[in-house]
């Protein structure tokens, strides 16, 4: 069944996103699993079991850095019994025809610690390696969306791998469906990678995760 958010996250992929006019907008949770704050240009989402009055109360109308200011954060993080994960950037890309340009081999090994991460917040999750020393992810992650996870060896960093690995995942989905990728601002270098890989930045989220499972 498809809800609200996912509804809203299909159409800002396409690049139709909620008025720019300061407000908040608050959407229950698409699942038990997937609680948090999504902010567009000059709109922001709380999507988590929480009532509107609730979180109009703790946001002063105009001010459009309140729902991703600590603060809010801590009260909706309390609120619900959890604690906010990290603030990243969000992006996504259109998928593209034909097998990927880089060789990869798909891994049942599960004891990656990148897989082992991505199990805890993605369901159907499949994973690829590849020569150089990356791993590639899919899953469907916050609203059924398919979201990209890379890691790349030490070893293996600064030759341009984590953007063909981005690059590549876009090559690896049904037709039709976006691929997101959710990154750190402060990681430049995967910030660089992924937009070079074609995606596009749409706004900034935080996820809301079970005490003691950030990471």
């Amino acid at each position: 069944m498809t809800s609200p958010l996912s509804t809203l996250l299909t159409a800002a992929a396409r690049g139709s996103f909620p008025p720019a006019d300061g407000s908040v907008t608050v959407l229950p949770p698409p699942s038990p699993r997937d609680t948090g704050v999504l902010a567009f240009t000059c709109h922001a989402v709380v999507f988590a079991d929480v009532e509107p009055s609730w979180v109009h109360d703790r946001i002063t109308p105009g001010d459009l850095s309140a729902p991703l200011s600590p603060p809010f954060l801590t009260a909706l993080a309390e609120r619900l019994g959890r604690e906010a994960d990290t603030i990243d950037m969000v992006t996504v890309a259109e998928p593209l025809p034909g097998p990927p340009p880089l060789e990869l081999v798909e891994t049942t090994d599960r004891g990656h610690p990148r897989i082992t991460r991505a199990l805890r917040h993605r369901d159907g999750v499949r994973a690829w390696t590849s020569a150089g020393g990356g791993t590639l992810i899919l899953g469907r992650g916050v609203g059924g969306r398919w979201e990209l996870a890379l890691e790349v060896d030490a070893t293996a960093q600064g030759h341009g791998l984590g953007r063909e690995l981005a690059y590549a995942a876009r090559h690896l989905l049904p037709a039709g469906e976006p691929l997101w990728a959710q990154v750190a601002p402060g990681n430049a270098r995967s910030v660089r990678g992924v937009l070079a890989a074609g995606f596009v930045p749409v706004g900034a989220e935080v996820l809301m995760v079970p005490r003691g499972s950030r990471g």
